[in-house]
């Protein structure tokens, strides 16, 4: 395994299996994200978890802001880290950009993946009208990034109390409040730009595998109409419409989530052998 890479992304790798499962973790977020559900999987998968370069205990001397102004350096990251560990046919589950990070991912090298969780996925945050809409008018993005310019520690309590909702259980938003801090803010705010004006919308017909798209009943963040879009675009996707509310329900409603996951591994498994 290529050593510089693992560290370079904190890459931590558990459990049994011959297969890996890969987490991606959504903007802002890092790895401890995934602790909720990523543990149920020990027992059958090697389960990889690691930190986009300028966020959680990645190696922030690796950070380029060139590479990564847009998407495509994150790609790189989880392709190198395919690499490092030498995986083909992962499971690779990822939630918010996380899961169009993976698409990106899949449709460059198809043999590193063999099926796809999305968890939240928006190719595109902006309206575009009358076509599409992603939830966002341009004015909505430009005034967030603008916040963060501005009040980056109110800009963090904003989003992290709409991303999360569930207003009830305090704890998560403040959690995600935490995360988003821990990012120093001009790694943010380009991470920020190269989210939420991306545009990934022709992407999705060239998945070249199976994938799930776990939908909450309420996301502000990616509304329903963006998860119905991302399963009518993509040709062998299945959609979970969940009783999760919130952008987060790997947090906010773990059991669930791996519920669906679990379903969705195990129907492709029977159509495997027959």
């Amino acid at each position: 395994m290529n050593q510089t890479i693992l560290q370079r992304n904190n890459v931590n790798i558990s459990g049994k299996g011959n297969q890996y499962m890969i987490f991606a973790p959504g903007f802002g977020c890092n790895q401890s994200m995934w602790r909720m559900i990523a543990s149920e999987f020990e027992k059958d998968y090697r389960v990889v978890l690691f930190d986009y370069v300028g966020t959680g205990n990645s190696d922030l001397q690796a950070y380029n802001k060139e590479r990564y102004s847009d998407l495509s350096g994150y790609v790189q990251d989880v392709l190198d880290i395919c690499e490092a560990i030498d995986a083909h046919n992962a499971i690779f589950v990822g939630h918010s950009v996380g899961s169009m990070i993976g698409i990106l991912a899949s449709i460059r090298e198809p043999k590193r993946f063999e099926r796809l969780v999305l968890i939240g996925p928006s190719p595109c945050y902006e309206n575009k009208l009358p076509d599409y809409y992603g939830g966002f008018s341009k004015e909505d993005l430009t005034g967030l990034i603008d916040l963060m310019e501005k009040n980056f520690a109110g800009w963090a309590n904003y989003l992290a109390s709409a991303v999360m909702q569930n207003p009830d259980r305090p704890l998560l938003a403040a959690e995600l409040e935490i995360s988003f801090c821990s990012i120093q803010p001009d790694i943010a705010r380009l991470f920020a730009v190269a989210t939420f004006f991306a545009d990934n919308r022709k992407d999705l017909p060239l998945v070249p595998v199976p994938a799930l798209i776990l939908q909450s009943n309420e996301d502000v963040i990616a509304p329903v109409k963006v998860g119905e879009y991302v399963h009518q675009s993509m040709p062998q996707s299945t959609y979970k419409l969940m009783k999760a509310t919130g952008h987060c329900p790997h947090m906010s409603h773990p059991e669930e989530t791996i519920q669906l996951i679990h379903e969705f591994l195990g129907i492709l498994i029977v159509k495997d052998k027959s």
